[in-house]
């Protein structure tokens, strides 16, 4: 069986080896001349982490990333309310890491190479159109400047993981529209401070109205400083007018000094950090899309942000794009008749993925931070924190999510 993936992104890169792996012929055809190691920070949560080491990664990931030890939540004074170990410190089989996007790609792509060849790894292809005739499928690629056609390849399933603004959800679904913004603005940075906390913990401070995520990137260097990420979340005015820009948009500091300026904590210095910020801040208005009832037509299937773009909110985008290939694979080893292992895969994925963004719109395991403001807006006593109930929501989400402990621990 030949396939075809639309996307070298991290869900098409991931796919194409675990394809690889379960011995099937695959094509990955990326729309970018050069894969470059843009973005920031992400997550990769210990579910995702399981498939990335059955695929054989783990000493590549765990080279370039940190391990989580914990993830903490203060509110806008740098009080703690909540904290909780992450990955093997949990009790997983499975690491937590927080790496950076573009490092973890540039990765993912030299892997990739390695793995099923030059011949099989196309730039500069962008996704046109295909034709389904009998049990084949034909996908034409172009040259995103010119229009020109550089390519035409057949085979018996294509996969588009093209991100968000996927050309082939659009051509499957030609009525849906633009993407969904959350009204909040992302603004997105790094910077070389010395290490807060373990050294290792990720922190979600303040609440949806405005807070500001972050974790470590990179070990400390000789120096004893670190590369923290950081993710401020703004919520914008009613009414204002924004429109879903590219997340490579640069914007100056000036602003978010002055909406962080009283956020200097005995732990963190949030606003020296936005100022010793180097190599930019970007701007992403956060925004995702419905979720869809199908996935799957004919031939033709969708994975990743291409199927379900969701909010960053506890660190599931890149992983649920990661547990998409694994279910993908899977159901393709389980089922010879190609349609229906994809009507399988989308019984599977469709309904868990489409919770995941349901449950970010409703601020995820982050709906603490708002109940935590709006009961003690002034602040808390230890003795007033209700930590059941915290708990209680905080377990729920990695239900939903699919990694909660006794679930994960029991797969191989």
């Amino acid at each position: 069986m030949k396939i075809i993936i639309a996307g070298g992104g991290i869900g098409g890169l991931v796919t194409a080896m675990r394809l690889h792996q379960a011995g099937f012929e695959v094509k990955v055809f990326e729309s970018v001349e050069e894969v470059k190691p843009l973005g920031v920070g992400i997550n990769l949560l210990p579910h995702a982490v399981r498939v990335l080491t059955n695929i054989g990664l783990l000493p590549k990931v765990s080279a370039i990333a940190v391990e989580t030890k914990e993830l903490i939540y203060a509110n806008r004074f740098g009080q703690f309310f909540w904290s909780e170990p992450r990955g093997k410190f949990a009790g997983y089989r499975w690491p937590q890491f927080s790496i950076h996007r573009g490092k973890f790609q540039v990765m993912l792509w030299e892997e990739t190479l390695k793995t099923i060849g030059a011949e099989n790894l196309k730039t500069n292809c962008h996704l046109q159109s295909y034709e389904e005739k009998g049990n084949k499928i034909t996908a034409t690629f172009i040259n995103k400047e010119t229009g020109a056609v550089v390519a035409k390849e057949e085979g018996d399933i294509l996969i588009g993981a093209d991100g968000i603004n996927s050309v082939l959800r659009q051509k499957l679904y030609p009525n849906e529209g633009g993407v969904v913004f959350s009204g909040n603005i992302l603004y997105r940075g790094t910077a070389l401070m010395k290490p807060y906390k373990t050294g290792s913990s990720m922190a979600m401070i303040g609440s949806m109205k405005q807070k500001m995520v972050i974790y470590p990137i990179g070990d400390p260097d000789a120096e004893g400083n670190q590369v923290i990420n950081w993710v401020a979340n703004v919520r914008e005015p009613e009414g204002a007018k924004i429109t879903v820009r590219d997340w490579n948009r640069k914007v100056e500091k000036g602003p978010l000094l002055a909406l962080y300026r009283d956020w200097k904590f005995d732990w963190i210095n949030v606003p020296e950090m936005i100022e010793k910020t180097d190599g930019g801040i970007f701007e992403f208005p956060m925004s995702d899309r419905n979720p869809l009832d199908k996935w799957s037509f004919g031939r033709v299937t969708l994975l990743g942000d291409a199927a379900h773009p969701m909010y960053p909110i506890g660190s599931n985008g890149a992983s649920q794009a990661i547990l998409d290939a694994d279910a993908l694979a899977l159901a393709l080893l389980a089922e010879k008749d190609v349609i229906q292992a994809l009507v399988n895969y989308d019984k599977e994925r469709v309904p868990a993925t489409a919770k995941v963004v349901l449950q970010n719109r409703q601020k995820g395991p982050d709906f603490i931070m708002d109940l935590m403001e709006e009961r003690f807006p002034a602040g808390f006593s230890e003795a007033e924190i209700p930590y059941e109930e915290l708990a209680q929501i905080m377990n729920q989400y990695k239900q939903v999510a699919g990694f909660d402990i006794q679930s994960l621990n029991a797969k191989t």
